[in-house]
């Protein structure tokens, strides 16, 4: 499959999704901290495998990573990736507090973990509705580690790497705090396929 085309046949649709899942997210975000959430889906794109790492910053950038499974009629992984900056500084808005720590306690992981799967969730979900397919994921699993060894787990897990990717950056806003999380679609080549036929591109 050629990712140029793709990224040019569908880019009005994986907007729509990306846009769909993000609304949802800043609803059901906001109900949990009790405040107003912005959040905003500047870019989605099909992108290479091999490209993610760049985009995280380089193989050795700690990272936290929070994965799913996706089950059902797509079968694949899903994760949420946020540097570590970014990571404690959601953690702030979540909890309410200012903690300038460089590393993340149970507590931190805990909401992290949770806004990951509001996040996968509300996707998924947009995805599942503009396809018809039903997508269903895991319960989350995280992670904080360099970029390449997070990026090393799907194919750990299935045996493979996934060729082409659903990328979605997502910005969070709640008051002055801003925060930068990037969410990786890795569905297997059925999958792929399946989804592009769904949405009419094949």
């Amino acid at each position: 499959m050629d990712v140029e085309n793709l990224n040019s046949m569908m880019i009005d649709i994986l907007k729509e999704i990306g846009n769909i899942g993000s609304g949802n997210a800043a609803t059901a975000l906001a109900s949990m901290i009790s405040k107003r959430v912005n959040m905003d889906v500047p870019q989605v794109r099909i992108m290479e495998f091999n490209d993610v790492a760049r985009v995280l910053g380089g193989e050795e950038k700690l990272v936290v990573g929070i994965y799913f499974d996706l089950n059902d009629e797509v079968d694949g992984n899903i994760m949420f990736i946020l540097d570590l900056e970014s990571a404690i500084n959601l953690t702030n808005i979540l909890l309410n507090r200012t903690s300038k720590e460089d590393e993340l306690d149970d507590m931190a992981i805990s909401a992290l973990s949770e806004v990951g799967n509001i996040l996968a969730s509300s996707y998924v979900n947009s995805l599942s509705a503009l396809t018809g397919l039903k997508i269903s994921i895991s319960i989350p699993s995280l992670a904080i580690d360099m970029a390449g060894a997070i990026l090393s787990v799907p194919a750990i897990q299935f045996g493979y790497v996934a060729d082409q990717v659903l990328f979605i950056e997502t910005i969070f806003e709640e008051g002055n705090n801003c925060v930068k999380g990037n969410l990786f679609l890795l569905p297997d080549m059925n999958s792929f396929e399946k989804i592009l036929s769904s949405l009419g591109v094949l």
